[in-house]
């Protein structure tokens, strides 16, 4: 097999290591030979049947000494292609990373970049990735799409449940109608005790605006870079491999209020999309630059929530900062000039609340899955 048929066999490999599905073509093959050199592409088909394996498994799946593996092991690691952290049993697992959610794109960004040939040249190739991908789901819209927006959510939104105008609670409403509304417990549903659960916390650049920054295209709605949060072994991985920094839980605070004043909304990341587990990470998402965002979606924005946002009309003064700051486009101006929000794509950020001068949005608390599809295009 020639190295060109490696690679391609590389690229099927990493395309199904979970994660958004990449179509193998000539852009990705450009990529993963940034990433992956020669002499490491037949190692990354050792993953091919298993992509989380044990030194002796992979000692058999791939052939080499334990010697070969960790070498191999330690420099793709420190490219994003590879997460070396041992398991709940303390035994060393390795898995392959797909290239993108969560992997390779989001470690490559989290770090500080120069602004040299190489990174400009990644940076094009992963646009250009993106504009296939684009391609790909206008091209096949009604089949990919419905089955995308059929998968499980991808995110949590963590609400802001402070008014910053008037420097009080923003009201919360329990929705009766929902079984188990009182008595389920949920996951942390502010940043704050979110925060405390964990005593190793690192920081990164955000992803999606250092990568636009290094496209010339920076972000719109805040100049904060270092907002990306990484927990537990996420921390430990992300702060080896100097994609990001250990910082203290006062320091993360801090940030995260950063966040809220310039709007951004905090999305939790669990493994496997399952609530019950800690969180992984936090990212504090934009609208503009953002892949779950309204402006920058490729897929459906898939998101679990645990509120609604609700206007009291007699309170609303109708200025329209709600319409401003939301990030999904939900909310609107009625006829009679009072504020008001479409459902099915309001994620219960809280941030039309933080912004309301006259504290006039309260949060209705009840699990909701909001799934918004990429518009068709003619």
């Amino acid at each position: 097999m020639n190295i060109d048929a490696k690679y391609q066999k590389a690229g099927e490999v990493i395309s199904t290591a979970g994660g958004t599905p990449i179509p193998v073509n000539d852009t990705l093959i450009k990529l993963l030979k940034f990433f992956i050199m020669e002499d490491e592409v037949d190692f990354i088909a050792a993953f091919a049947e298993k992509k989380s394996q044990t030194m002796e498994q992979l000692k058999q799946s791939s052939g080499l000494s334990e010697d070969e593996i960790n070498k191999k092991v330690k420099d793709l690691a420190g490219r994003g292609v590879i997460f070396n952290q041992p398991n709940s049993k303390g035994v060393m697992v390795f898995r392959l990373l797909p290239l993108l959610n969560v992997g390779t794109f989001e470690y490559k960004f989290m770090g500080k970049l120069e602004k040299n040939e190489r990174d400009k040249e990644i940076s094009a190739l992963f646009n250009q990735l993106f504009v296939d991908l684009k391609s790909l789901v206008q091209d096949n819209y009604d089949a990919i799409v419905p089955m995308l927006m059929g998968m499980p959510p991808i995110d949590r939104t963590v609400p802001v449940l402070e008014n910053k105008a008037k420097n009080e609670p923003v009201k919360i409403v329990i929705n009766e109608t929902i079984e188990g509304a009182r008595d389920r417990i949920v996951p942390s549903q502010r940043v704050e005790e979110l925060i405390q659960k964990f005593d190793e916390i690192a920081l990164g650049h955000c992803f999606c605006r250092h990568y636009k920054d290094m496209l010339g295209t920076p972000c719109k709605q805040t100049k904060e870079r270092e907002t990306c949060f990484t927990f537990g072994k996420s921390a430990r991985f992300t702060s080896e491999q100097g994609f990001a920094r250990m910082i203290t839980k006062e320091e993360a605070l801090k940030v995260l209020k950063k966040a809220e004043e310039d709007g951004l909304v905090h999305k939790a990341y669990h493994p496997n999309f399952d609530t019950s587990k800690d969180e992984t990470s936090i990212c504090n998402c934009c609208r503009c630059c953002c892949a779950n965002g309204a402006d920058s979606m490729i897929a459906p924005i898939n998101n679990v929530t645990y509120y609604l946002a609700s206007v009291n009309e007699d309170l609303c003064i109708g200025c329209g900062k709600c319409v401003e700051e939301c990030h999904t486009y939900a909310a609107y101006l009625k006829d009679n000039k009072k504020a008001d929000r479409k459902a099915e794509l309001c994620i219960g950020c809280g941030v039309c609340a933080h912004f309301c001068p006259q504290n006039a949005i309260s949060m209705i608390a009840g699990e909701r899955v909001v799934k918004i599809a990429p518009p068709k295009k003619k």
